[in-house]
């Protein structure tokens, strides 16, 4: 379980995100939207100790994550390219996250065949640099790589951005296969509302840095979020 408790963040004196209390229940598929500038970033750099909190604190699995780092070999993340390494393949990369995880090349190497459909023959075997291959190409090489590991908490911030439909369907797929059969706790930030309504059983609307929202996914969610994002009142 991963609990916030009177969590903010402040830049100058001007605060960007307050989370008074959220608990995220182990496997729980857990979308988080809102405009440019609502703190879903911010929130995701607090989580994985990218920045430090003004007040309060993130525990995850029972690890503050600003004290310790003994919530690393259970959590990984992609949040954007700056996590790749420009100058490595697509395979020399896999296989320096598998290093890190204590993944041989054989394990790295099972778990990269599953995703021959996702890949669409656009990563393996290119002798191209991460660097060098397609904003979508180098999100879906982040994307797997954070699956590298059997990790028990997995971040993505924007996931299906860039992505062609094809491989958002099949990103939808691989999301709810986590959740779902393998228990995995998947926290996704999107402006997509109708995607992260398909694949999150549960989403937190931000407004201004607080919670505004808190919403059981059901048949109704996605018109109660265009309702709210449009300014359109709901009865």
């Amino acid at each position: 379980m991963i609990i916030t408790s009177n969590l903010s963040k402040k830049y100058n004196g001007v605060q960007v995100l307050h989370i008074e209390s959220l608990e995220i229940p182990k496997g729980q598929s857990f979308g988080l939207v809102g405009n440019n500038g609502a703190g879903k970033t911010t929130y995701f750099s607090l989580l994985l100790d990218l920045i430090e909190p003004t007040t309060g604190y993130i525990n995850n699995n029972n690890v503050l994550v600003n004290e310790s780092e003994d919530w690393k070999p259970f959590t990984s993340s992609f949040i954007d390219e700056s996590f790749l390494i420009g100058y490595l393949t697509a395979e020399e990369y896999f296989y320096f996250i598998g290093e890190l995880r204590g993944q041989s090349k054989t394990e790295v190497d099972q778990l990269i065949a599953q995703f021959e459909d996702f890949f669409h023959g656009e990563i393996l075997n290119q002798k191209k640099y991460l660097r060098d291959l397609s904003k979508g190409n180098q999100k879906k090489a982040g994307i797997v790589a954070a699956l590298i590991g059997n990790p028990e908490v997995i971040i993505l911030d924007e996931p299906f951005a860039n992505l062609d439909p094809t491989t958002q369907i099949r990103l939808k797929g691989i999301i709810k296969d986590l959740a779902e059969t393998k228990g995995v706790t998947v926290l996704i930030s999107s402006h997509d509302l109708q995607h992260v309504t398909e694949v999150c059983e549960r989403i937190v609307v931000l407004e201004k840095g607080e919670i505004i929202k808190d919403l059981k996914t059901s048949a109704a969610t996605l018109k109660e979020l265009e309702a709210h994002f449009a300014g359109t009142p709901t009865f």
